[in-house]
């Protein structure tokens, strides 16, 4: 059985788990999602993008 998921809604997950369980504050996660956003207006966006694409097609094995 294949499920789909968006990074977006994994990382999300990741989140809200790391606000529950491991007592990362809120301010916290609101600061890095901040910062990601302005990171992802900068220069270094298509490294950022490039990466983390190679990163889930090894994940998930696939070849292109």
């Amino acid at each position: 059985m294949n499920l789909d998921l968006p990074l977006v809604v994994v990382l999300g997950l990741i989140a809200w788990g790391a606000v529950k369980f491991l007592g990362v504050r809120l301010w916290i996660v609101v600061v890095i999602t901040l910062f990601g956003f302005y990171l992802a207006d900068t220069f270094m966006a298509p490294a950022i993008d490039h990466g983390t694409r190679n990163g889930v097609e090894v994940v998930n094995g696939t070849d292109d």
